[in-house]
């Protein structure tokens, strides 16, 4: 076999080059004559189609396409792009999308490369692209947490409606007059990225679940849980993004839930400290009753030196201030029954005040009330309710210690449908390690012989027994807010419906 030249090589090689490309592919001389052609623009033409002017080739041309990229290309001497509806190669009507550009043979532009595309394959891959842009957006925008990515300047690139709902920027303040320091309180974004920076938070160049303090357009701060990541392209940082999650509901429901679990333990010592009241009560009734008739007796009966009737006198007041005790644990423990009707909580607190402002201990104090008019009405026993008003004003008076503020405020939970009472003073507060506390039999702050730790428990039994629940909120030096809420009930048949 004869050795081939280096130019036949490299000719055959061309031409396999060109035969192997799947889409069209004419080699067309200034003159729009075909100079060659690959085997796909080949097919379907039964005789050949080289030294042809390009524009026979195409059914229906007699000279050449006013709209042809050719024309451009021997104009401007660049790559032009044509498409619109027309014949292609093969003489059917079809989208066409023509691709030519300049061959040089030196200075002198020799031809010219003219490529067919398949462009509704490519108009799909578009509209792939577009939708899948489209997904993406929405994916951000309705993600529930917010999502802010900025670049390294701080500038913000995307905001989603989360993020708007807890900052309170719009998208468009955002984008435009904020960067992403301001989302932070302090030096928070400064704080982000060194750590984003470190391998301690989840592995360089991502944080996982930092807690960290987040700033309002109002200047409100508050927390957030955040995960972010540092976003590359070709080695370099391009982006931060982060997904913020507001723990404001988050934190309230957790100590609504700690409420509710200090009730029920509560809930639970009350039952059980009421039967052991009980048996206790009954028990040291009979002996103390004893105790204080045969004391009277020897004081009616007996000429006695006045130190002895003054030990007397003392025996007979520590035994009733005894009997004053047991007959608390009794009230503390009876499961009576209670003469529930629609009652006007304004109405008893107004009562209780009148019955309580003049005696001595309120002389100082400011009542304040706050008192809402169109208050609805709750089932309850009125003796019950005097007497948990009673003694919540009576130990808000004694935390005030003659001076100060007493508060006194009732007003509507419309989502829950309760009535609340709040009762609050101004006097020095309850430390944090006592308030879990105050509910419990017994436990009193008072000096001895000045309190016996039962009263708070039995409003907190009555108030149980409504349907409703008790609790407070104080800080030290500032004062103390008991909250007490029932539920809006309905007057008994035939009545009007209360609320």
């Amino acid at each position: 076999m004869p050795k081939r030249s280096r130019s036949e090589v490299e000719k055959k090689f061309l031409i396999d080059a060109i035969d192997a490309f799947k889409r069209k592919l004419l080699i067309i001389s200034p003159e729009y004559k075909i100079l060659a052609a690959n085997n796909t623009a080949m097919a379907g033409h039964p005789e050949s189609i080289i030294g042809k002017p390009c524009y026979e080739v195409i059914p229906g041309c007699s000279s050449p396409c006013p709209s042809c990229p050719a024309n451009k290309v021997m104009k401007e001497g660049k790559a032009s792009l044509r498409y619109d509806l027309s014949h292609n190669f093969s003489g059917n009507e079809d989208t066409l999308c023509l691709y030519s550009y300049p061959v040089y043979l030196g200075d002198q532009m020799d031809a010219f490369v003219m490529l067919d595309f398949d462009l509704p394959a490519l108009k799909n891959m578009e509209e792939r692209r577009i939708r899948s842009n489209s997904f993406l957006r929405n994916l951000i925008h309705s993600a529930v947490d917010g999502v802010i990515a900025a670049d390294p300047t701080g500038k913000i690139l995307i905001f989603n409606e989360a993020a708007v709902q807890f900052s309170g920027y719009t998208v468009k303040e955002a984008l435009n007059d904020i960067t992403i320091r301001d989302v932070y309180s302090g030096e928070g974004a400064r704080e982000v990225m060194q750590m984003l920076l470190s391998e301690d938070y989840g592995g360089e160049g991502k944080l996982i679940s930092y807690h960290i303090d987040a700033k309002h357009k109002s200047g409100e701060i508050f927390p957030i849980s955040l995960s972010a990541s540092i976003v590359h392209e070709n080695g370099k940082i391009v982006a931060t993004i982060g997904f913020f999650h507001d723990r404001r509901e988050e934190i309230r429901m957790k100590k609504e839930l700690e409420k509710t679990q200090v009730q029920l333990l509560q809930a639970e010592k009350m039952a059980s400290l009421g039967k052991m009241a009980a048996g206790v009560a009954h028990q040291l009734n009979n002996p103390l009753g004893g105790i204080i008739l045969f004391t009277k007796l020897v004081m009616e009966e007996y000429d006695l030196p006045a130190d002895a009737m003054a030990d007397l006198e003392r025996v007979l007041n520590d035994a009733n201030r005894t009997k004053d005790i047991v007959k608390e644990l009794l009230e503390f423990s009876r499961q009576t029954s209670r003469d529930m009707k629609p009652q006007d909580i304004n109405d008893i607190i107004s009562r209780t005040i009148f019955l309580l402002e003049n005696q001595s201990i309120f002389h100082n104090i400011e009542i304040e009330k706050n008192l809402d008019t169109d208050l609805p009405r709750i089932m309850g026993d009125a003796q019950q309710l005097n007497h948990v008003f009673m003694n919540m004003i009576l130990n808000a008076a004694d935390a005030l210690e003659g001076s100060g503020k007493l508060g006194l405020k009732t007003h509507v939970l419309a989502e829950a449908e309760m009535v609340c009472i709040e009762i609050s003073d101004t006097g020095s507060g309850i430390a944090e390690d006592v308030l879990p506390h105050i509910f419990e039999p017994f436990y009193t702050t008072k000096e001895q012989g000045k309190g016996t730790g039962l009263g708070l428990s039995m409003v907190y039994g009555i108030v149980e027994s409504h349907g409703g629940r008790i609790y407070a909120e104080s800080e030290l030096g500032k004062g103390t807010t008991f909250y007490i809420e029932f539920p809006i009930g309905e007057i008994p048949e035939g009545g009007n419906k209360i609320g």
